[in-house]
């Protein structure tokens, strides 16, 4: 069965985690991924714990269905092995800072005259122009220059270490996949490739969907704890008693007065209307009153937008995770591996 980018060769110049994420995806949808990696220096994903029998779970998950070729690319030798990749590739995808392709004789132009169908994907902090171009960074400070950070986590403890790294993957890795396809489109129209600009941190404030629209359209701010998403409401985490979390998005009245009625207090639904901060406090203290497994019971037969956070673990053993596939078994160098899967399914093919 033909994957739905079957026949598309990528040529993958990119370390780390952005790129090599958005061509994992591009190789799971089938197509022909192949990194150029330096013999001089391996990307430190290969020496990122954990390790399976010396191989890193990370760099097996990102570069699985890839194939991998070392070169030196300040050789002569290596620069004309490149050039004839080129000649028949569709897709090229960089992560270095600006100006070090074209340095090494590889830049878009250079390329393009060589295959003016190649699409050629750069990913960096903050883009190929402006003035932090060649500032280095990581998803913490692409995070903080959006404005993102800054709406996020408790005024009085500032924002949150995020465990994910959400401008390198929905910002750049996402955003580039989004690219690269609009722009293999525009090919089939008019025949030629051409160079994509993808900075994580536009792509971060790009993210920020409804706070920033509110800022831009009618100059209304929303810091930490200030609006409908971010603490400012009873939409939030509350701790039970046994310090486990609850998660509440009860937005709309159905639900909140489904999640009154839960707690077994319907007359809280009238002082959410009236006094919402006093109201919160109150919904607060019902699920501190009681263990983390006594409202996971209760909510699990209500309909309130209310869940449980559950660790790693416990959401990859559940049944939501098992009844979804969110997890394939993979054969690696180390033997099979357990991954994420691919979670987006097509009707006709389904690479796993």
């Amino acid at each position: 069965m033909a994957t739905p980018l079957t026949g598309l060769t990528v040529l993958d110049f990119s370390p780390l985690l952005p790129g090599p994420f958005a061509t994992r995806m591009l190789a799971d949808l089938g197509a022909q991924v192949t990194r150029i990696e330096s013999p001089n220096r391996p990307d430190l994903v290969r020496h990122t714990p954990p390790f399976v029998q010396g191989v890193a779970t990370a760099h097996a998950y990102l570069n699985r269905h890839k194939q991998s070729l070392s070169l030196d690319l300040k050789s002569p030798a290596a620069l004309a092995q490149v050039l004839a990749l080129v000649a028949t590739a569709d897709v090229l995808v960089e992560q270095f800072r600006p100006g070090v392709m074209s340095r090494l004789g590889l830049g878009y132009e250079a390329l393009a005259a060589v295959n003016p169908r190649l699409v050629y994907c750069s990913i960096t902090g903050y883009g190929q122009t402006g003035p932090l171009r060649d500032r280095a960074g990581h998803d913490i400070n692409y995070l903080a220059l959006s404005g993102l950070a800054a709406g996020s986590g408790r005024r009085a403890d500032g924002p949150p270490p995020l465990g994910i790294q959400v401008a390198d993957v929905a910002g750049g890795s996402l955003h580039a996949v989004i690219g690269i396809l609009a722009a293999l489109y525009q090919r089939e129209r008019d025949g030629l490739g051409q160079h994509i600009d993808i900075a994580m941190t536009d792509c971060a404030f790009h993210l920020n969907a409804l706070a920033a629209a509110g800022q831009l359209g009618a100059g209304e701010d929303t810091p930490a704890e200030a609006g409908l998403l971010n603490g400012g409401c009873h939409y939030d985490y509350y701790r039970c008693r046994d310090g486990r979390w609850l998660a509440v998005g009860s937005l709309e009245p159905v639900f909140l007065q489904a999640l009154c009625q839960a707690l077994g207090e319907p007359a809280l639904l009238e002082q959410f209307r009236q006094a919402p901060v006093a109201a919160k406090q109150t919904l607060a203290q019902h699920i501190a009153a009681q263990d983390f497994a006594h409202w996971r019971a209760v909510f699990a037969a209500v309909d309130a937008c209310v869940e449980p956070v559950l660790t790693l673990p416990e959401a990859l053993a559940s049944e939501l995770a098992q009844a979804r596939g969110w997890t394939v078994t993979v054969e690696t160098e180390a033997g099979p591996i357990r991954q994420p899967a691919m979670p987006i399914r097509f009707s006709r093919s389904d690479r796993r």
